[in-house]
């Protein structure tokens, strides 16, 4: 067989050349397996091999299992409060939830929260379309205005700088802690936006009127956060008004007008397909400017849109062929993608358009007929740089004469003998026509289609309300570090009203509003939702919104940074059981209903699984795009614990100085009067219940239940503190300290030893964000107890920093939970536990294995033999104990691969596939084929000169296109975004993994078994430790097995084959369409569609093309 193996790659076998590598480790890792099982049955120990006794290994586990059954007990006081629960049982009721009736709840309720919000705008948009209408617009306006990077900022003299002002702020606990002020707005603008322009000035101006409306919106709702005003012209008016920060080139790169809500509340879902003449005549600088305003249009495009990009010269090809003859969403995915492909394209040959528009056209027609798509506004994006012929026979053929297609021409270079003809094709088609002639042009020439979209509704003054997908707050420009806290926005347009401009439908702005999902979510209280219990957000797309399991960051080096997929993650990826996406459809079809689901719940960053049967509950939130989902674990999930004591004996007990509660849960609301900002949740519940504070408003249904918990569990401090103060100093210590959390949120915790001497000082600490109850999730501890038996316990190892340190672990936690049955029903009340040291509880365990059965008391082996190998694992594979230190927190396979996997054979352990829809991986290696050919000196220098000529003249571009601006008067300087450039590839990138986790089956508690390893057999028994999730593993070392693979707990790429990956790009996904839309109004004036720009250019911009052209392939 090995030799066969050695000599497949010369055997006539059909199998491609490339792919030998690859059969030859299938083949040998099949062989191996193939030998490990059938030598593994049955087979007699060889002459001299250790002999391991089953009675022997059957009394350590035992022992060990006893041993620790009693320290637990003692130290954590479990059986004191499984009996306190248990006296209290008569007294006590266990209600069955009700989902349904609990999803429309908390549906309600978050209507009522958005519809505050959606009050607040409307109120925006009023005055702002009542103040324009009053102002009348004058060219010489003077007007100081509160610049927010201006703002306290002095000259050398120690005056106040034009614009700066003195202006007052502090530091705003509902405003992320930044400082503000909540009196006024302030008013941003990009640095490519001159502060003084007349429209700019005579905008401002107007939007003066909406700071006394922001003061009144806030004090009418404090829950109310950012409120703000995006003019179309491109400042920020802002409330509260906040300092913002430039980056450290000193630019301001924030562009309103680029932002999600912005170009949602001003245009309806559209079509688009972008047409990109890649001829001969587009080469250099003008395909670098082509590129770039590419970018810019994907960047206005959104998840509500659906785009296409094609490129043409003697023929027409799609830069992604996968796309051929359709179109697809804009989501971010898509639209990075597209970016990627676009920064590849290369020129060659002459331009002919008409081929290209007839395949834009066929492709838009087809997709309306199908009714795929937006089913809304259509457009054709036509970028060149003017050589167009032969057009006007394919807009008869297919958009004369209803131009249901709208066209927008964009000329690129400073060539004006083809403007006519663009600016024909756009005003004849419903569109609009401007010349890009450098970099920085882009960016307000291509805004101008959203105009020209924005007309027929800003004709019909219909103020549309809309909500955005989920974000990451880039707002935040004061701090200097960027928000992770997810956001949604509710928008609106804002409208000139005035009759002489109605027919050009003159889009003012945007006003909005941001609301935390974090606030939106506490309207699902954690505790109404059980242990496993969460609930969940999903938009008309299908994508999260909020859910626990969606990760929106990742770690790059000592970073934190958002992945770029992150706010377009299905609801598949994160609920990927539901293979039919039985749930995800009706949600999106705003059903209400309920639907189960058998679930594997990933724990421990992925290292644990818990089987569970999830029941969903779903509903939509009306007047949003939104739907809800509730989820309860079947069992004791779906059952809540109610209990009832006196105030005065519960405030007693809540006192305790040891007793804290869940910060993140809601007994009292504290962040609307600044008043009860500074109090913690306890000392807020201690108020109301003594009635020291009646403005406080509290869930009294959750108030109760701590109240219960705290009298129930308050017998458990004087149990440990009596314990603290019994044990001898002189005893070796190895337990750190015991804890308690209850359904309701309440913790409590006592140490044994001084806090200096904790092993792990991050445990119960927000450091520790798995051993707290959270928003998202009960403690780790506290689930991992709630699927033991009965009076089991589970272990657990910690790390100081996290599974992700390096370092030895530093801790066991241990844990187990008390359950009460009322009337056959049983609840989770609480769970318990210790927390002690790995070498305590190492050295438990070497003194449990020196038992055993002789009468003499001499024990013929010991785990500390050379000739046997002893370890402690939990049920999941890891090792917990074992002689060699460095092995502690490893997983098993990774030590002793042919064990593991002999272990799976006979089904000891099973191994669980899992999904990650949500990972990040880094990028294939690319190596040069070592068949291309040496590159001669003379070529790396022409290729090391032409790169340093292109750079040198796109800088001077730049510069010259800065000084045009200087000269002109501008203050600003212009933004650049070098899309020419190469940027830094991102050592990750967003992939799908599978992941193996392994797990026991509790139904073998016992088995010992051979492994033939070449010349010497192995033999091993595994042994379950009573009471816990512990199993012993004894080995016989002397036999090597090392020729076996390990078996790893390791992530790997799903690669998916091109035509497979191909179908999975091209497939869409159902999806609910916005309700409005508004693609043409009659009284449109259609020839307001643009015209030639009247930049004068300079001898250096007129000879940079031709000079680029030259060197540039």
């Amino acid at each position: 067989m090995l030799g066969f193996l050695r000599n497949i790659g010369s055997t006539g076998t059909g199998v491609p050349r490339h792919q030998w590598p690859w059969v030859r480790a299938c083949l040998q890792k099949t062989v191996v397996v193939l030998w490990l099982l059938l030598s593994s049955t049955s087979l007699a120990p060889t002459q001299g091999q250790t002999k391991i006794p089953l009675e022997t290994v059957k009394l350590w586990a035992d022992t060990f299992g006893r041993d620790l059954y009693n320290t637990i007990t003692k130290y954590s006081g479990s059986l004191l409060l499984q009996k306190k629960y248990k006296d209290v049982e008569p007294s006590l009721k266990i209600k069955e939830v009700d989902g349904l009736e609990l999803v429309r709840k908390f549906s309600e309720d978050m209507e009522n929260m958005l519809r505050r919000k959606v009050e607040a705008v409307k109120s925006l948009v009023e005055a702002a379309e009542e103040a324009d209408l009053k102002h009348e617009f004058n060219a010489s306006l003077v007007f100081d205005y509160y610049n927010s990077v201006l703002i306290n900022e002095k000259d050398e003299k120690g005056n106040f700088v034009e614009l700066g002002a003195e202006f007052i702020l502090e530091s705003n606990a509902h405003f992320s802690n930044l400082r503000v002020n909540t009196s006024v707005s302030s008013v941003q603008l990009p640095t490519n936006v001159y502060n003084k322009d007349p429209d700019i000035l005579n905008g401002v101006y107007m939007s003066e009127a909406l700071n006394p409306v922001f003061v009144e919106n806030f004090q009418r709702d404090p829950t109310l956060t950012w409120q703000y005003f995006g003019s179309s012209t491109g400042f920020f008016r802002i409330y509260p008004g906040i300092k913002w920060t430039p980056d450290e080139n000193g630019v301001i790169a924030f562009d309103c007008r680029n932002s999600g809500w912005y170009i949602q509340a001003a245009t309806s879902p559209k079509d688009i397909v972008i047409l990109v003449d890649v001829s001969g005549s587009m080469k250099g600088l003008r395909m670098a400017i082509a590129k770039h305003t590419i970018t810019t249009i994907l960047d206005t495009l959104g998840e509500n849109d659906f785009v296409n990009i094609i490129a043409y010269n003697d023929y027409v090809h799609y830069i992604e062929p996968c796309f051929k003859g359709i179109l697809v969403q804009a989501d971010r995915d898509n639209r990075e993608h597209f970016k990627q492909l676009v920064d590849e394209l290369v020129v060659k040959g002459v331009g002919v358009v008409d081929q290209a528009l007839s395949e834009a056209f066929e492709i838009l027609k087809q997709f309306q007929e199908a009714g795929r798509g937006s089913l809304c506004n259509q457009a054709i994006m036509l970028i060149t740089d003017g050589a167009v012929e032969d057009y006007e026979p394919v807009f008869e053929k297919y958009n004369w004469p209803d131009c249901k297609v709208r066209v927008f021409t964009y000329l690129i270079g400073r060539e004006v003998s083809s403007a006519d003809r663009l600016k024909w094709i756009a005003c004849n088609n419903k569109g609009y026509y401007t010349q890009i002639s450098t970099l920085a042009d882009a960016q307000e020439n291509v805004m101008e289609y959203l105009h020209v979209l924005s007309r027929p509704m800003v004709i019909n003054h219909d103020h549309d309300i809309i909500w955005t997908e989920a974000y990451m707050d880039s707002k935040l420009f004061a701090s200097k570090t960027q928000s992770s806290m997810l956001l949604t926005t509710v928008a609106m347009p804002v409208f000139s009203k005035k009759n002489e401009t109605r027919s050009h439908g003159i889009l003012l702005g945007v006003v909005g509003s941001d609301v935390t999902l974090r606030e939106l979510m506490k309207l699902a209280p954690r505790y109404k939702l059980g242990v496993h219990g969460y609930a969940f957000l999903n938009t008309n797309n299908g994508y999260i919104l909020s859910h626990p399991d969606l990760r929106p960051l990742y770690r790059e080096g000592k970073k934190l940074k958002p992945k770029p997929n992150y706010n377009s993650v299905d609801l598949s990826e994160v609920e990927w059981e539901d293979q039919a996406e039985v749930l995800r459809t009706a949600m999106i079809n705003r059903e209400t209903g309920s639907f189960s689901m058998d679930v594997k719940a990933p724990l421990d960053k992925g290292k644990r699984v818990l089987f569970l049967t999830n029941d969903y509950f779903f509903t939509d939130i009306s007047d949003t795009p939104f739907s809800l989902g509730v989820v309860l674990s079947r069992g004791h999930g779906e059952r809540i614990l109610l209990g009832n004591t006196s105030v005065e004996e519960g405030l007693h007990d809540l006192l305790h100085p040891d007793l804290t509660v869940a910060s993140d849960w809601i007994y009292c609301i504290t962040d609307i009067d600044p008043d009860h900002r500074k109090l913690s949740q306890l000392e807020a519940m201690i108020r109301f219940l003594t009635g020291e504070d009646p403005d406080l408003e509290c869930d009294e249904e959750l108030v109760r239940e701590v109240l219960f918990d705290a009298v129930v569990t308050a017998p458990m401090e004087a149990y440990w503190t009596a314990l603290a103060l019994n044990i001898s100093e002189e005893s070796e210590q190895g337990v750190d300290l015991a804890f308690l959390g209850t359904r309701a949120g309440l913790l409590r915790s006592s140490l044994f030893v001084g806090s200096e001497k904790v092993s792990n000082r991050k445990f119960l600490t927000p450091e520790d964000e798995a051993s707290i109850f959270t928003m998202d999730n009960f403690p780790l501890w506290y689930r991992q107890a709630s699927e033991q038996p009965p009076g089991s316990f589970v272990f657990n190892l910690r790390w100081a920093d996290g599974p992700e340190d390096t370092g030895e672990p530093v801790s066991v936690t241990v844990s187990t939970a008390v359950a009460v049955t009322v009337e056959e029903k049983t609840a989770i009340a609480a769970a318990v536990g210790i927390q002690m040291k790995v070498e305590f509880l190492q050295r438990q365990f070497w003194a449990a294995t020196q038992q055993c059965n002789t009468e003499d008391g001499q024990c013929p082996q010991s785990c500390e033999d050379s000739d046997l190998d002893c370890f402690v694992i939990d049920n999941n594979g890891f090792i917990l104990i074992s002689e060699r230190l460095q092995e502690t927190g490893r997983f098993l396979g990774e030590v002793d691969g042919a064990l593991v996997t002999q272990l799976l054979s006979m089904g000891a352990f099973s191994r669980v596939t899992m999904y990650d829809y949500q990972a990040m991986c880094k990028p294939p290696d690319h190596h040069h084929s070592s068949a291309q050919p040496l590159v001669s000196p003379i070529s790396a220098f022409l290729t090391a000169t032409r790169w340093l000529v292109k750079e040198l003249l796109l800088f001077l571009l730049e510069w010259s296109a800065w000084g045009s601006w200087h000269n002109t008067g501008a203050d600003a300087k212009t933004v650049f975004h070098h899309s020419h450039k190469h940027k830094k590839q991102d050592l990750l990138h967003p992939c799908d993994t599978e992941y193996p986790v392994f797990v026991h089956q509790t139904a073998i508690q016992e088995t010992n078994g051979v492994i033939a390893c070449g010349t010497c057999q192995k033999m091993f028994v595994m042994q379950q430790i009573p009471s816990s999730n512990l199993l012993l593993l004894v080995t016989d070392p002397t036999c090597d097995c090392s020729a076996f693979p390990p078996v790893l707990q390791e992530a790997t790429e799903v690669k998916y084959i091109t035509s497979v990956k191909c179908d999975r790009m091209r497939s869409q996904k159902p999806r609910r369409r916005p309700d409005s839309c508004h693609a043409f109004h009659p009284e449109e004036n259609a020839q307001d569609c643009g015209g030639a720009s009247d930049i004068s250019a300079s001898f250096l911009l007129l000879l940079l093309p031709l000079g680029t052209c030259m060197l540039l392939p």
